[in-house]
């Protein structure tokens, strides 16, 4: 009986983690998708609308900043629980800014869903490696998949609703209110205690002398791989409608298509991303991901077809799709704390979230949004020779 009860609970725990990675990707999408009508109701420059958007990347960084102790100090359940609170807070604080037109308080509302965002962010993903192991079977990419799935799904609706003409600050009102029972039922599957573990064994393995993560440089090459496969994702989250539209002389609804393709290629390349890592390797599938994302980057940049131009943000999905996840993994594997590794390689993603916005929007007005994707382009090669840093250590596929 205990090991039935076990195992069912077990698997509602890994659903209740499929959701909370669903829910912040619908969420996200649901504004990313309205970023031409945001721009035009705000009315605001691109480079204004890059300060709009580093509400958020400040907000990200503060939660992402704080997640490290809040998780160890209260647990994941109540981090996971007062970041959703804060990520739909945020909704609909964006909804009311568009509503009134004021570009501080959308910045505001940005602030507040990325605070939630960062704040949950690490508590998630150190439930997911639980989980993991627990089930003794490789489900991070897949629950990093459902957060493009999410996000794949609010593009889908943010083209439709856009098609139908609903005003933006309607459609973030309602997807704010949308995600708030199920994350109430998500959370409820949740065991207490888990981010506090690590804690209470702080001083059995401070008896064990270990190197300190910040003289850890395979940590730090990680982390560097993180900062720049965040940055191809979240510059395509941030700005992608607006290239298409812009750049490539998109309509409104068709950019909201093809942000739709790039999240659809996020959603196989995390979806599908388990099979290629249990048949080949870490350092193949980050080096062949990252070689993916720059061709399809390349192509958005260099050639002035629309048709290739939406072609080709399969291609920038699929890269950038398993950068984060796969780092997560590595960076558990570097030494003890997981959950402190786990914050500084999140941390370091959450830079280029931090400095993205803005950068690409100062480049974006004074040279174009396309000629600004050369500094994206430039990154994802980057990773591309770093991933062997990712490698699964000696030690660690010794162990059971």
């Amino acid at each position: 009986m205990t090991a039935v009860s076990s195992r069912k609970a077990l698997r509602q725990r890994c659903w209740a983690l499929f959701a909370l990675f669903f829910l912040p990707g619908l969420l996200m999408a649901s504004w990313a998708t309205r970023t031409p009508d945001i721009r035009d109701t705000l009315g605001v420059t691109i480079s204004e609308m890059g300060m709009v958007l580093f509400g958020i990347s400040v907000g990200s960084m503060s939660g992402i900043l704080c997640s490290g102790w809040l998780v160890k100090r209260f647990g994941a359940r109540q981090v996971i629980r007062v970041g959703m609170a804060l990520v739909v807070g945020g909704m609909l604080l964006m909804s009311l800014a568009l509503w009134l037109a004021s570009p501080w308080l959308f910045a505001a509302g940005l602030a507040l869903l990325g605070g939630g965002l960062g704040s949950a962010e690490v508590a998630v993903n150190v439930e997911g490696a639980v989980v993991e192991r627990l089930m003794n079977k490789t489900v991070l990419p897949m629950m990093h998949g459902f957060y493009s799935l999410g996000t794949l799904a609010g593009a889908v609706a943010g083209m439709a609703l856009t098609g139908l003409s609903l005003r933006a600050d309607h459609h973030l009102l309602l997807a704010g209110l949308i995600a708030i029972i199920p994350i109430i039922i998500a959370i409820g599957a949740i065991p207490d205690g888990t981010g506090q573990q690590p804690a209470e064994g702080a001083e059995q393995s401070t008896t064990a002398p270990h190197r300190p993560f910040w003289k850890d440089s395979t940590l730090m090459l990680i982390g560097v791989i993180v900062l720049a496969m965040a940055f191809a994702e979240g510059s395509a989250n941030d700005w992608l409608p607006l290239l298409m539209v812009d750049e490539h002389g998109f309509s409104p609804t068709s950019g909201s298509l093809i942000y739709a393709g790039f999240t659809l290629g996020m959603a196989l390349g995390r979806c599908c991303g388990g099979w290629f890592i249990d048949r080949f390797d870490r350092v193949s599938v980050v080096r062949a991901s990252a070689i993916l994302g720059a061709l399809g980057i390349g192509l958005v940049i260099f050639v002035d077809s629309p048709f290739i131009a939406g072609l080709s943000v399969l291609f920038w999905g699929l890269g950038a799709s398993l950068g984060f996840p796969l780092a997560i993994s590595a960076a558990s594997d570097t030494g003890p704390d997981a959950a402190t590794r786990v914050s500084v390689v999140a941390t370091t993603g959450y830079i280029a979230f931090l400095v993205g916005p803005p950068l690409l929007g100062f480049l974006g007005q004074h040279y174009g949004l396309r000629s600004a994707m050369l500094l994206v382009l430039a990154l994802v090669v980057i990773a591309a020779t770093l991933a062997r840093a990712v490698a699964k250590p000696k030690a660690s596929t010794q162990q059971p």
